[in-house]
């Protein structure tokens, strides 16, 4: 083997991979010299600081070095350290950069990591305004503007200054594109800028009947091909063509615009070919007329068209089409309901007062005539009573009372049947009228007429009702029941009539029937909650006046309920945001507005609370006590001169008042006033009248006492009890501020209201035929 040698490669693919420096040696560094004397410089025996700049390990301070020379090293493995000096020039400690702290900080500086040391930041750069870009884009805002206000002023009937704010237009439009062209962006022109410009030109033109002008204006914009549907203008061509009285122009264009207009704007073309027959009419061509006419009648029929084809037919003496063609016009729809056509509506005047000249005249008289007389010769008489009936509907639309009721009262005399239904429907409209007699008159002759009626068995509970014969109401009801299960009113009535019996879980029962039914009505949910909160289950019913809001979310009485219920379970401040939400609805229920002040007050805002108090004086000026509360909470917040100040305006109209007179001493007092002299003695005054009115007032009982005893007639007693009760007390005192003043409230909808039985009209006489036109079902009486 000695003899034996390898072949050397001339390339070694894995050569210098274990060459390395010696200083990145690291398992000699425990025999360096040089690292060991820096590590126990460093940590053990740090000597004082030479740095230049605070905060570093080494400074300029030459190391030791494994090799024997002392030379300035930045880190004994050769990588500089943090914060040291390389070139003059501190590394940055990127570590704690965001935190505020920097290798640059000199000697003494103190913490900033917000950087508050380098004063605010400076102004914005004003917008140079000098760049072609920006002149241009402020020459297109004002071109813009120009045709808007040319616009504006057309719409006003300013045509001549509409005209010249379009020229204007124009002539910024043009400087536009120069100065486009001379910045070198002359390929992005705005061409619906230019468009609007034209357009706008051509079109106050012709407002001014300068129409070889206005032409010219839509020819430039016809012929540039960059402009997309152009075509289109050749109908204001020809229209101004046909101002001009120039006919076979007028056409021509109009059939050019034609052409350019595609099947899918089939309106458009309707009325392009509706003047071609109007230009055909004025020329005199009829025939060529009539084709356009007929065209128009096949596709798109419309009354104007429908008259002009009759015009033409009758201009050519061709009598069958004539009929024909009038035909076709009174087949063409109205867009409106027959029963509609004559209500007037409440927002245009002018077609109201066209509906009052026709509703009445002889066309519509024999109109109604002819067809109730048809319908009466004919096989279907039964129907001319349905169209009686509709009728008298019609004017309780137009809240012809009167009418409606004349009409149904003929109907006294008829068969069972229609007797039945128009007695339903007087019945109803006396009800509602609180012609009670009347409504109870009907309703027996309704029943008579028809015993398996429903609505007239709710309507004869109802007059019931208003007696406050309640058992005999709820037998009516559960009759009506009985013939009509799904009768909804009855069940509703039925339930009303049960809680006024104080048969609280029937009526509970009825209510819970009916919500299965009525799943979204507010009506009935609060007769829910009602009935609860009688039934003593607070939670329940505030559960069912939570679904009444999910439903009618602002109606203000369901939610002063709930913030009374919530009182009345203890949770003060759940109840102050419901009684808050009903106050922002409806600021006028004096209920709401005193518990929202008390709240105030019992939570120590007294400022807050006289925001509602002098609501309350607003609502009642004639209620003392508000104003009272408003001076009180003047002097609970401290504010003594400006309660004062209220205390002697209180005075002021209120001048026999004890009370505003004893605080007025007592302050006047507190505060050293010499007024004090002068309220004490009208105290004083005041209370000495009390007295005596109350000692007048009981020798005065008294006698009566006496001789009510000697009368032996018990309706003088009687009123003689009523009298004494309307005296004042004898601890009551005989002032403005009596509790006897009128007072002002409110009913809510959802109140009292909602306690009166639905009425049961009915108009129709077979219900399969008339199912969605009954009426009165979801009214309540007022």
């Amino acid at each position: 083997m000695e003899h034996v040698h390898l072949a050397v490669e001339e390339d070694d693919l894995y050569s210098g991979y274990n060459d390395y420096n010696p200083t990145f040696d690291s398992e000699e560094l425990e025999n360096d010299a040089g690292f060991q004397q820096a590590v126990r410089t460093s940590h053990g025996r740090r000597p004082p600081m030479t740095a230049k700049f605070p905060g570093t390990a080494i400074g300029s301070r030459p190391l030791a070095s494994s090799f024997g020379s002392r030379i300035p090293m930045a880190s004994s493995m050769g990588r500089p350290m943090t914060g040291a000096m390389l070139d003059g020039a501190a590394r940055p400690m990127t570590a704690v950069r965001a935190a505020g702290y920097t290798s640059s900080l000199a000697r003494g500086s103190t913490f900033d990591p917000l950087g508050q040391s380098r004063g605010p930041a400076p102004p914005l750069e004003a917008k140079n305004e000098d760049t072609p870009e920006e002149k241009i884009k402020i020459l297109e805002k004002k071109v813009n503007d120009l045709i808007e206000e040319s616009c504006m002023a057309q719409s006003m009937g300013a045509l001549q200054l509409a005209l010249e704010k379009a020229k204007e237009a124009g002539r910024k439009e043009r400087a536009l594109v120069r100065q486009r062209e001379q910045s070198g962006n002359a390929d992005h022109i705005n061409l619906d800028l230019t468009y609007s410009v034209l357009l706008n030109l051509a079109n106050q033109y012709a407002n001014n009947e300068m129409y070889p002008e206005a032409l010219n204006s839509y020819q430039v914009i016809v012929k540039n091909k960059m402009f997309s549907n152009a075509g289109r203008l050749k109908v204001n061509m020809a229209n101004i063509y046909f101002k001009q009285k120039n006919y076979p122009k007028a056409i021509k264009f109009y059939r050019m615009a034609l052409d350019q207009i595609s099947n899918v704007h089939k309106e458009m073309r309707i009325k392009i070919m509706q003047n071609i027959g109007v230009v055909f009419v004025r020329m005199g061509q009829y025939s060529d007329a009539i084709t356009s006419f007929e065209h128009i009648m096949s596709e798109s029929p419309n009354i104007k068209t429908g008259f002009n084809l009759i015009l033409c037919y009758y201009a050519i003496g061709d009598r069958e089409r004539m009929k024909k063609a009038f035909q076709k016009l009174i087949s063409v729809p109205l867009g409106i309901d027959d029963e509609d056509k004559y209500i007037p509506s409440n927002d245009d005047a002018s077609s109201n007062m066209v509906i009052e000249a026709i509703k009445n005249d002889k066309l519509h008289q024999m109109e109604r005539e002819l067809c109730v007389d048809m319908v009466k010769t004919s096989q279907y008489v039964e129907l001319a009573n349905d169209l009686e009936i509709n009728k008298a509907i019609t004017y309780l639309r137009q809240k012809d009372f009167n009418q409606a009721v004349e009409t149904l009262k003929t109907f006294e005399k008829k068969d069972s049947r229609v007797k039945s239904a128009a007695a339903t429907n007087l019945s109803f409209l006396y009800f509602l009228e609180k012609d009670y007699d009347q409504a109870d008159r009907y309703a027996d002759l309704a029943m008579n007429a028809d015993r398996y009626n429903p609505a007239a068995l709710i309507n004869k509970g109802n007059t019931v009702f208003v007696k406050q014969d309640y058992e005999k109401a709820a037998e009516f009801y559960k009759e009506a029941l009985r013939n009509d299960s799904s009768c909804t009113e009855a069940l509703y009535n039925l339930g009303l009539a049960y809680k006024r019996l104080n048969r609280l879980e029937e009526a509970l029962d009825c209510f819970l029937k009916l919500h299965a039914i009525l799943r979204n009505s507010a009506q009935v949910m609060y007769q829910l909650a009602n009935l609860c909160e009688l039934l003593e289950d607070p939670q329940q019913a505030i559960e069912w006046l939570m679904q009444v809001i999910s439903v009618t979310p602002t109606d203000p009485h369901a939610l002063a309920k709930l913030g009374e219920l919530h009182d009345g379970e203890g949770d003060k401040s759940q109840a102050f945001q419901y009684y808050y939400e009903s106050f922002r609805y409806f600021p006028s229920n004096i209920d709401v507005i005193e518990w929202l002040g008390a709240y105030y007050i019992e939570t120590q805002f007294c400022e807050k609370a006289i925001q509602y108090f002098e609501r309350a004086t607003l609502i009642q000026p004639t209620q003392v006590k508000w104003r009272l509360m408003v001076a009180s909470c003047y002097r609970r917040s401290g504010n003594y001169q400006k309660a004062l100040e209220t205390y002697k305006d209180i005075h002021c109209k209120f001048p026999e008042n004890v009370e505003c007179l004893r605080f007025l001493v007592r302050l006047c007092t507190d505060m050293g006033l010499k007024e004090v002299q002068e309220y004490a003695t009208k105290l004083k005054k005041v209370e000495k009248m009390k007295e005596i009115r109350e000692q007048v007032s009981s020798s005065w009982l008294s006698h009566i006492y006496f001789k009510c005893l000697h009368s032996s007639s018990s309706t003088k007693g009687e009123r003689l009890s009523a009298r004494m009760r309307s005296l004042p007390a004898s601890n009551e005192p005989y002032e403005a501020s009596s509790p006897k003043e009128l007072d002002v409230s409110y009913v809510d909808p959802l109140g009292p209201q909602m306690e009166r039985p639905k009425t049961g009209a009915k108009k129709r006489v077979d219900d399969d035929d008339f199912a969605d036109e009954e009426l009165g079902d979801d009214l309540l009486p007022e």
